[in-house]
């Protein structure tokens, strides 16, 4: 198929609605509209490809979610048409349409073709304090606007932010909203990717809005040293006592501004960074807030060129595939909640047979 890629204005929200299951699309409704390319990703819960309007020759985003993969992947489906239903921000890939078929949810949004963010710093000549601060500013602005709708992102990370144009750098786009929540009761169900999780979360403790402040601060801090604040070296990637460890650290808040990465780095970023970071979510700065921070609305951010060192310890880090995929947390969860419960009726176990032994000398 020979498609020009083109960006046109979407869709109005107001005029989408959910399927009530009694009157369901067929299939050719869908690709009588679109023309379908091949699966370009396999995500945790969908897959995506290309779609081009056969009228405007437009070309989109789509998500296609399979019913048969079960209670999750049908949740997560009608959870993100829900919330972008609700949603017109320019930093958020909008909605174009959707259909549900008997076996399949579909999501066609705007098609961001500039890249991940990611990608992009390890191809700039210069990038500086500066160029983090635009980047984080828009993501900032994004997820205000969500937490003025109750909406809570519950995934925000690197990955999931991109550039909407090629050609233009300056505009950055949030995606993938499958997780997301309405935060109209306090929320306690653990999703996510661990490197970026809330303490509340790890703690199990209630949590709404302040865990997206959090995952941006994680973000910014990446952006800015190229490394993770939380991490562990010790273990091998993707092992239950590697998120444990990763866990407790995040819990106690446990990061620090290393030399040499943060040697030129500005007191007020640092000051944002600890800000956004703050354990207690009480006392965590809101998105609006932070807005208003002068790292982001003043001149608080640096002009010296990072491009060497941050990209290096990108390639050192963020190589590695549990960084470049949605990792859900909540079955980690189950099982640690599992091994803390078993490792509690064993040491009940012990103390009982201690009573025994103690009152059988008597």
């Amino acid at each position: 198929m020979d498609w020009k890629i083109t960006v046109d204005a979407v869709m109005p929200f107001g005029c989408l609605a959910l399927r009530d299951g009694r009157n369901l699309d067929n299939i050719y409704d869908v690709t009588d509209k679109y023309e379908m390319g091949q699966v370009l990703k396999a995500k945790e819960f969908c897959e995506l490809c290309m779609a081009k309007d056969r009228q405007t020759n437009k070309v989109f985003v789509c998500k296609k979610f399979l019913k048969k993969d079960g209670r999750k992947v049908r949740k997560a489906a009608k959870n993100e048409i829900l919330i972008l239903k609700m949603v017109n921000h320019p930093n958020i890939l909008q909605l174009i349409d959707t259909f549900e078929t008997r076996k399949e949810y579909f999501i066609i949004q705007e098609l961001a073709t500039g890249g991940d963010v990611f990608d992009w710093i390890l191809d700039q000549g210069n990038y500086t304090e500066r160029d983090a601060s635009n980047v984080i500013k828009q993501v900032l602005e994004a997820v205000s606007y969500l937490h003025s709708l109750n909406i809570v992102h519950r995934n925000l990370k690197l990955e999931n932010l991109m550039y909407y144009t090629e050609n233009n750098h300056n505009k950055v786009v949030l995606r993938d909203f499958y997780l997301s929540k309405f935060e109209n009761g306090s929320i306690t169900e653990p999703c996510g990717t661990p490197e970026y999780l809330a303490p509340e979360v790890v703690a199990r403790h209630r949590y709404g809005r302040p865990v997206d402040c959090w995952a941006v601060g994680v973000i910014m801090y990446i952006l800015l040293s190229g490394n993770p604040p939380f991490y562990d070296e010790t273990e091998e990637e993707n092992t239950d006592l590697h998120n444990r460890i990763i866990f407790c650290r995040i819990v106690a808040g446990e990061f620090e501004f290393d030399a040499p990465y943060w040697d030129d780095i500005s007191v007020p970023a640092k000051e944002l960074v600890c800000r956004l970071m703050e354990v207690d979510q009480m006392l965590r700065i809101t998105a609006a807030d932070a807005l208003l921070h002068k790292w982001i609305a003043g001149n608080g951010a640096s002009e010296k060129n990072l491009k060497d060192g941050v990209c290096a310890q990108f390639e050192k880090n963020f190589a590695k595939s549990k960084w470049r995929k949605a990792i859900r947390v909540t079955t980690f969860m189950q099982r640690l909640r599992a091994s803390e419960t078993a490792a509690a009726e064993v040491e009940a176990g012990r103390h009982g047979e201690g009573r025994g032994e103690d009152q059988g000398e008597g």
